[in-house]
């Protein structure tokens, strides 16, 4: 990509290159671009032709390129699209996507970008679908001086312009999703430092600071290196440490672009005395930019995971209270209107609308749920398998080990460390909405515990009881279990709420 910025116009001018090989005959090479950018012309190159002049439509939002003949297998193409434009600002950055065309307090352009939902589509041409990455990336980004560009991977070269522009080039070799590509520009200071990764490598940090902002920068400069410190101990070597960890200060409040997130918290900390956008922005690398969904019907694994990460590193900074206050308040938070996972394809569109939130807060329960069935060590070692699998073997673990991925991967790996199947749990909480019911009443000199589910699903989940003073698991084969009335009839179920259930339990009192 090679785009000239223009923030007095707010408006963008040049040409990306697409390579790509054919996988099946090809007629037509389809792109998607937004309407609001002009295309001037295509060249295009297959095999060792030398790139000509290609014929091309615009047919809504996508860009049909001429292949002039059918394309065999294993044919390289290359494709360079001229465009340009004024591209779609954001209204609500991060949450409807675009350019922001923000201004520092002394009055600089203060730019980003921000795509997830809409796609990179809205300013370059890209295959946008979250099962699509690009295996690497060159950005050349051309803007007046004293802006700078900070961008994905690691910097090449910086090149002054006689016309007092200059051009950052950017490079990154690991695979990217697409709304990983973000530009931030502004006339940034600088805070750097480096972090030994737990491989013993020595990882670049910068954080890219607006100057009025650069001594909260340097304070809040070892938090990140905390917080990266927490997530190689718990998931395994941060994935792009071959290029640098990197972080932006943004107009907007933040997002997950990878080796360098977009921090806009405003260093407001969090409930646990720690910063919750940059941990949670973090935890993506993992979560989006290593481990990717293969469609957003599966978003929960993205979300729910970061979200769940915040409760453990509250555990890990302030014991069992903050983690379980955490997922209290995640709770809270939870409507339970339609299945976490849709039954087919969806659009981040169509996510946003039905779920909202749900993915984040029912995902961070679902792991809370997991943990609370096979332990928190296992738990742990589920998340660090999904990041990293033992089948990659001795292959770097790193960016390179990119995955794309669905729900049943999830359960799998669960399957696989708990060493039982759990698909009755994950079927039940991921594929529908409604929430069990937890029946006690007494029968005769029996307390009778029961699962009341919708559809008669099978749920053995066992319930966790406090009596005088003491935990105790109760196990419910067939979802129904028999105790000692005389002894448990007062008993407090699921004290510490570990089970998304129904928070009204029926039950019959023992007569006086």
């Amino acid at each position: 990509m090679a785009l000239q910025i223009f923030p007095d116009k707010k408006a963008i001018a040049g040409h990306a290159t697409i390579t790509a090989v054919v996988k099946a005959p090809l007629d037509w090479l389809v792109l998607d671009l937004d309407p609001r950018l002009t295309v001037s012309g295509v060249r295009l190159a297959a095999g060792e032709s030398v790139p000509q002049v290609a014929r091309f439509e615009r047919r809504g939002p996508r860009l049909w390129i001429a292949l002039g003949i059918t394309q065999p297998v294993g044919t390289t193409l290359k494709a360079t699209v001229a465009y340009a434009g004024a591209p779609r600002a954001a209204v609500r950055a991060p949450w409807d996507g675009g350019f922001s065309w923000d201004r520092t307090k002394d009055g600089q352009p203060w730019i980003a970008t921000s795509c997830q939902g809409e796609g990179a589509d809205l300013w370059w041409p890209c295959k946008d679908h979250p099962s699509d990455k690009p295996d690497s990336f060159t950005l050349r980004i051309r803007v007046p001086q004293p802006l700078v560009v900070a961008t994905n991977g690691r910097l090449v070269e910086v090149l002054p312009h006689d016309d007092g522009t200059r051009t950052y080039h950017w490079h990154t070799d690991y695979p990217i999703n697409n709304y990983g590509v973000a530009l931030n520009i502004a006339p940034y200071d600088t805070v750097t430092g480096t972090y030994t990764s737990v491989t013993g490598e020595q990882v670049p940090m910068t954080y890219w600071v607006l100057p009025e902002n650069k001594a909260a920068g340097e304070k809040i400069f070892p938090e990140f290196m905390e917080h990266l410190n927490f997530y190689e101990r718990t998931l395994g070597p941060y994935p792009f440490r071959g290029e640098k960890y990197g972080v932006a200060e943004t107009p907007h409040l933040g997002m997950e672009h990878q080796s360098i997130i977009a921090y806009g918290n405003k260093y407001k900390g969090g409930a646990h005395g720690y910063d919750w956008l940059h941990h949670h922005e973090l935890g993506h690398e993992w979560w989006a930019n290593l481990v990717s969904v293969a469609d957003w019907r599966d978003f929960w694994i993205h979300e729910g995971l970061c979200t769940y990460m915040q409760a453990l590193y509250a555990e890990e900074r302030e014991g069992a209270m903050a983690y379980h206050h955490a997922m209290y308040d995640n709770r809270r938070r939870i409507k339970n209107e339609n299945p976490v996972v849709p039954p087919d394809t969806a659009s981040m569109q169509q996510m946003d609308d039905k779920l909202g939130n749900e993915v984040y807060f029912k995902g961070s329960w679902i792991v809370h749920m997991l943990r609370y069935q096979i332990g928190a060590g296992q738990t742990r070692e589920v998340l660090r398998r999904f990041a990293y699998p033992p089948e990659l073997g001795d292959r770097p673990k790193d960016g390179r080990a990119g995955r794309i991925v669905n729900s049943d991967d999830f359960v799998r790996t669960a399957n696989a460390v708990a060493g039982r199947d759990l698909s009755w749990f994950f079927n039940f909480y991921l594929y529908q909405p409604k929430l069990p019911k937890l029946l006690s009443s007494i029968e005769g000199d029996k307390l009778v515990l029961k699962w009341e589910v919708p559809e008669n699903y099978p749920f053995p989940m066992p319930v966790e009881v406090e009596v005088d003073g003491r935990l105790e698991r109760i196990e419910m084969p067939g979802g129904r279990a028999e105790l000692d009335a005389a002894r448990y009839s007062r008993a407090k179920l699921d004290p510490n709420l570990w089970i998304l259930k129904e928070t009204r339990m029926m039950s019959v009192q023992p007569p006086h």
